[in-house]
């Protein structure tokens, strides 16, 4: 079957929102390292990872074994109503890895569901329904993480069950305060937060939620050093501090562990997703102790920390620390970055590069006035996809390539991608 076959078969059974790349979108039906098949046949190297899910790569036999192993037990699953070993011995390693004081984790099936929970956690510690989130944020696709984004092009609905108010910073590059230093920019950015704070909410606020790299926003961040800023006023209100780290976690970032650890923050709760399973289905909370506890009625989840996906997620963290997987990244991160700019100084096309690690972004604008070009930016992401490069796009305005292959990443292929990067923006001309 071709995969324009497949795809009227799509069309005909799924939903008209549900987002597909490429002029004729694809079937990934293979994967070794980090590189990945088709159904048709052309093989690629993929630099968005099943949108940064595949952290390691694929087909790695330390995951695959380990998953294999728990199969053949018997015993895909039994839920949360009994002990689970691996899932116990996944959130001890979470809790001791997150640095936050007393911690307790909790288990879900995706970053969406670990929002709702941190979420849940907020409101209820608080005993408040508003919520501090960003600009240009995107948290999950359910009534409470819609509620959250602020991201036109992902929120479904003005429908909430939250109070949500929107705070300047995350997204610099069209910010009105672009141009300023980072500690002026960090102090606008904390002005604005305190006015949010005293003249759009009640005072008694639940939480403040943040990626510490912005996603689906374009992988835009603000200076390091703007959250630590903003927990001092959070603190001043009581008001809680969410990371959302499930896209920044496990080392991707090259410099820590966790994103928000460059804003020197230990926030109350993290939560997780993505590249913990290594393409198994998982996601959490990581939070304080109390905090995780202030829930009083009896929950659990049917499938979150089922042992195939802890022991996916065990195997896969241990590889990641054992290999130092966060090193790698920063190596080349910095090998790409160097690269990116270098195109940026050929094509003006490219507008801004930024990220950290192995979360790298190029913003494609028009060259006359800089404006959002959201139609290059699809041909660019076709042009490298003919060539045999996967990579993902973004923004608020959909003019953003987002660039993050698996952390196992070797020099000969990002070099290989940078030439095809390179190649594809000669197509402009």
């Amino acid at each position: 079957m071709t995969h324009a076959e497949l795809w009227e078969r799509h069309k005909a059974v799924m939903p008209a929102w549900l987002a597909l790349y490429y002029e004729e979108p694809i079937e990934i039906v293979q994967g070794s390292g980090r590189r990945v098949t088709d159904g048709e046949g052309n093989t690629y190297l993929d630099f968005f990872a099943g949108i940064l899910t595949n952290a390691i790569g694929y087909d790695i036999a330390e995951i695959s074994d380990a998953v294999r192993e728990q199969l053949g037990s018997g015993i895909a699953h039994t839920s949360t109503v009994y002990l689970i070993r691996k899932q116990i011995e996944l959130a001890e390693q979470i809790a001791e890895l997150s640095g936050i004081p007393d911690a307790k984790v909790f288990f879900a099936n995706s970053g969406t569901e670990a929002n709702e929970t941190a979420l849940l956690l907020a409101t209820q510690a608080r005993r408040s329904n508003q919520v501090l989130a960003m600009r240009n944020s995107y948290h999950g696709r359910a009534f409470g993480t819609v509620a959250i984004t602020g991201n036109r092009g992902w929120s479904a609905s003005s429908l909430s069950p939250v109070n949500v108010q929107y705070v300047q910073g995350a997204y610099r590059y069209r910010s009105p305060f672009r141009e300023l230093p980072d500690a002026e920019y960090i102090k606008v950015c904390v002005e604005d937060l305190r006015d949010v704070i005293e003249t759009t909410t009640a005072g008694d606020v639940a939480c403040l939620i943040a990626e510490p790299i912005q996603g689906v926003g374009g992988f835009s961040s603000p200076p390091d050093g703007l959250y630590a800023a903003f927990k001092e006023v959070l603190d001043e209100y009581g008001i809680l501090f969410i990371s959302d780290e499930v896209q920044t976690g496990w080392g991707r970032t090259g410099e820590h562990f966790w994103g928000i650890q460059a804003h020197d923050v230990v926030p109350d709760a993290m939560t997780f997703a993505k590249g913990l399973g290594n393409g198994f289905a998982i996601g959490g909370v990581v939070a304080r102790g109390e905090l995780m506890d202030s829930i009083k009625a009896n929950s659990l989840s049917t499938f979150g920390g089922n042992p195939i996906s802890t022991t996916a997620a065990k195997a896969t963290i241990d590889y990641l620390l054992d290999k130092d997987l966060q090193a790698n990244a920063a190596k080349r991160g910095a090998q790409l970055v160097d690269g990116l700019r270098g195109i940026s100084d050929e094509f003006p096309e490219l507008g801004d590069v930024r990220g950290k690690g192995l979360m790298l972004a190029a913003e494609i604008v028009k060259p006359d006035d800089n404006t959002p070009d959201p139609a290059a930016t699809t041909k660019l992401q076709q042009e490298t996809k003919d060539r045999g490069l996967l990579i993902g796009k973004g923004g608020l305005y959909g003019n953003v390539l987002r660039m993050a292959p698996p952390m196992t990443l070797t020099e000969q292929e990002a070099a290989e991608a940078l030439e095809i990067i390179r190649d594809s923006f000669g197509t402009l001309h």
